[in-house]
């Protein structure tokens, strides 16, 4: 079969001008010398049979042909790039990006029955509060929290919302008990959902509004600021060790709620008007990343946390 394609590198050059606007620029972009661009371009203009771009004292320009060319090119060239990716990220791991808290003890707990269900697409998840190119940084997906009406980005995909509620070790759950074996049913959950006298109040400097959201929720005045830490995970095991009440989503610390090393301060969680959102890339998605989404979005919607509050009768049915 005779070839009818003029050297792939010759192509590659012509389509690099053609989006830097000046030999000088393409030859920064591919890291070889001036000479080999130009020489690559005639190369290819000789191929063709006609010229690509007028050359002036000091630059150059698309011919009329030559711009048809770069855009046909462009496009060629995307699907050459797309179909790479397709083909690498069958065998690679997907990448998946998300807050240290919510990737250790939501999604990781989780990831054993994914890839039960799914064998041979292992997720490797990293962790960062930053702001995410997901391009750039090689991240296949991305998870982040953002208003419920204002998805961060076009393919954002709606996971969960963001709730909170007080937790705290055992001695204050205990007594906090005491004081709603007594009136607890008839107060209700507003005072309840009060904090303790002197309790030093947790948080995380991500989300640093959490414990104003729930003083007003539950309709009490503010208090003293909260000391907050790097991540909720911190603060989490700070509320563990007995040095405050930490608030926190009740999915984070179900295995500790259960265990009896925390107890909820509230029979309910607040809504924070924020919800995690998927991230996922513009254009098409891989095969394993469009299953990992499907699944993903099957285990939030499934979710369904309400804290055990401390004062509760546990014997009730």
């Amino acid at each position: 079969m005779p070839r009818t394609l003029p050297p792939l590198d010759s192509l590659w050059a012509f389509h690099t001008i053609a989006e830097t606007g000046s030999v000088t620029a393409a030859a920064a972009e591919l890291k070889v010398t001036q000479p080999a661009v130009s020489r690559r371009l005639r190369e290819l203009e000789a191929a063709l049979g006609c010229a690509l771009v007028r050359r002036g004292p000091n630059a150059i320009s698309l011919t009329d042909q030559g711009k048809r060319f770069a855009r046909e090119l462009r496009q060629g060239f995307a699907q050459l790039q797309a179909a790479t990716r397709n083909l690498q990220a069958q065998n690679a791991p997907l990448r998946i990006r998300a807050y240290t808290t919510w990737a250790l003890r939501w999604l990781i707990p989780r990831l054993p029955r994914f890839e039960e269900q799914n064998p041979g697409i292992d997720v490797e998840v990293s962790t960062s509060t930053a702001v995410v190119d997901l391009v750039r940084e090689g991240v296949d997906a991305a998870i982040k929290t953002a208003p419920v009406d204002h998805p961060p980005s076009p393919k954002a995909r709606r996971l969960q919302p963001v709730m909170i509620a007080p937790f705290a070790a055992p001695k204050r759950g205990n007594a906090r008990r005491a004081g709603a074996s007594v009136q607890g049913r008839q107060l209700g959950d507003r005072l309840l959902a009060g904090r303790l006298p002197g309790d030093r109040l947790l948080g995380s400097k991500v989300r640093a509004g959490d414990w104003a959201v729930w003083q007003r929720h539950a309709g009490l005045p503010p208090a003293a600021p909260p000391l907050l830490f790097e991540s909720t995970t911190l603060a989490i095991q700070a509320a563990l060790e007995g040095l405050g009440t930490v608030i926190c989503s009740p999915a984070f610390v179900q295995e500790e709620v259960h265990a009896g090393r925390l107890v909820a301060l509230s029979e309910t969680s607040a809504t924070t008007g924020d919800c995690y959102w998927l991230i996922l890339p513009e254009g098409r998605v891989s095969p394993a990343l469009r299953i990992f989404t499907e699944w993903l979005m099957r285990e939030a919607a499934a979710e369904d946390v309400v804290p055990t509050f401390a004062g509760q009768d546990t014997d009730d049915p």
